[in-house]
């Protein structure tokens, strides 16, 4: 890992703005004849950062499997643009970090114990225990990134401009500001973030680096104002910070970090045009045929312990049971697509999401009616289908930092579809007017919800439905992504 960073360490870097994040644009697999082939990724991130019109801004970001560490191996400092790779224009600096400290970094820390906390996930009878493991899987993540600074160190020109996103790179800003303090750091969470009764599970000085490490960006973002308040209630709980509430700043050791809000929206362009190419055309029609003439239930997740599919399910369920009205007038179409399949709590959670699917078919199921379709293989193409022929739209997270489905599906919706909406979504700020709500964990409320979106009249179901796409494409990618930098 220092090879990586140490042999540009005496020159100049030239990029006027950097961005770092855990995963990058490109990934790379390994052909049958053993030579890499690239693909280029999606997302709110791939999207805005497309807003830079400069060739010289720079990418950092992780390898994240052997086929990425080969590539990274084999170009000029990770450079993969120095190597020739297409990478549609961008500049990416893809990091070779030992695999070991990775997956401790990553897995350990990032996903099993910063994401938890933040999503307040913990069984905490049992869990967090913080022990020498532990320990050891801290000292990774402080190393992995450390490798980030170390690079965007190198590459960053005098003054320029650094957004560091997210919760696997909280102690990057700090980290590079005693590097650099010329640099221009912004750093953006994309989860919730815990109060400060729960943030302090964590031990006392994790917790004090985690903050001290996001304060020594000039700017710290969030998508909502609820996620920034609690940060700012840990710096002043924990770090005994001064917070300017009415502006939004945090004073602490002698520097200022500046909070920012910002509610990332859905590309409403693309969506509308990817979600009417022949491929979801063609699933479209399978779903309709698979569905016939019935009312349709849908949700798109990630299978994520924050998502609440199984209490989805039985909403569902209890829908089925005490209204049997729905029978053989309904299909659930639900996506759980795989997430984080090396943690066994994702593992145990997508069986219990799979046995409760088979549960559900077997209770209520006719040799005409399949009450419930789940696929657990990711399918853009099918999910974009699904959503524009729901008639109801399932959002119900314990806790999400924003939650793009609720702002996707009103977008791409053929009929106009009412939106059953978590008060625990950050989207909840921003759609609540129009969306059904729903308290995540009250599986009875939840199915009345459903029903008084299945039985919504068509025209408030449309008039809903254009008002919740106009404020989810209230601030697409691109835009939120040059207001984070034009703040700097």
């Amino acid at each position: 890992m220092g090879d990586l960073t140490t042999e540009r360490s005496n020159q100049t870097g030239t990029a006027p703005v950097l961005v770092a994040s855990n995963r990058g644009p490109v990934s790379f697999s390994t052909s049958d004849d053993g030579t890499l082939t690239l693909r280029r990724g999606g997302g709110g991130l791939v999207s805005g950062l497309s807003a830079i019109d400069d060739p010289n801004a720079v990418w950092v970001c992780a390898a994240l499997g052997d086929a990425d560490r080969r590539a990274a191996t084999q170009a000029p400092y990770g450079r993969l643009d120095l190597a020739g790779h297409d990478v549609g224009g961008q500049a990416v600096r893809m990091l070779d970090i030992d695999p070991e400290t990775f997956a401790r970094a990553y897995n350990g820390v990032a996903n099993s114990t910063l994401w938890f906390v933040h999503h307040l996930l913990y069984a905490t009878p049992t869990a967090p225990v913080f022990d020498a493991g532990f320990r050891a899987e801290w000292s990774a993540y402080r190393a992995y990134n450390a490798a980030f600074a170390d690079a965007l160190a190198a590459e960053a020109a005098p003054g320029a401009a650094v957004l560091v996103q997210d919760y696997h790179l909280s102690l990057t800003p700090a980290l590079l500001r005693a590097a650099r303090p010329d640099l221009r750091i912004g750093y953006f969470s994309h989860t919730p973030w815990a109060p400060p009764e729960y943030f302090r599970l964590l031990p006392d000085d994790v917790a004090e680096a985690v903050l001290t490490g996001i304060l020594g960006a000039d700017r710290a973002g969030f998508l909502t104002e609820r996620w920034a308040r609690a940060f700012a209630a840990c710096c002043t709980d924990l770090l005994g910070a001064t917070v300017d509430h009415s502006a939004l700043t945090v004073r602490y050791a002698g520097r200022t970090t500046h909070l920012g809000v910002h509610a990332l929206g859905a590309d409403g362009d693309f969506l509308r045009e990817r979600a009417h190419r022949p491929d979801v055309d063609e699933r479209l029609a399978a779903l309709r045929a698979a569905v016939g003439d019935r009312r349709t239930i849908v949700r798109v997740d990630r299978t994520e312990l924050s998502k609440n599919i199984v209490r989805g399910l039985q909403a569902y369920r209890h829908l089925l049971r005490t209204r049997p009205e729905w029978h053989d007038r309904v299909v659930h179409i639900a996506f759980a697509y795989p997430s984080r399949t090396d943690l066994a709590e994702y593992r145990d959670y997508t069986a219990e999401v799979e046995r409760l699917a088979h549960d559900i078919n077997a209770e209520f199921a006719t040799p005409t009616w399949r009450p419930l379709i789940l696929h657990v293989d990711d399918d853009f193409p099918r999910s974009l289908a699904a959503y524009r022929l729901a008639d109801v739209a399932l959002v119900n997270p314990i806790r999400d930092g924003m939650n793009l489905v609720a702002k996707e599906v009103p977008v791409v919706s053929d009929h106009g579809c009412a939106l059953v909406l978590s008060r625990e979504a950050g989207a909840y700020d921003e759609l609540a007017d129009d969306a059904l709500t729903v308290n995540p964990y009250d599986v009875i409320a939840t199915a009345d919800a459903l029903h008084a979106g299945l039985t919504m009249p068509a025209e408030e179901r449309t008039e809903r439905t254009k008002r919740l796409a106009a404020a989810a494409t209230a601030l697409p990618p691109q835009q939120w992504f040059l207001d984070q930098l034009n703040a700097l």
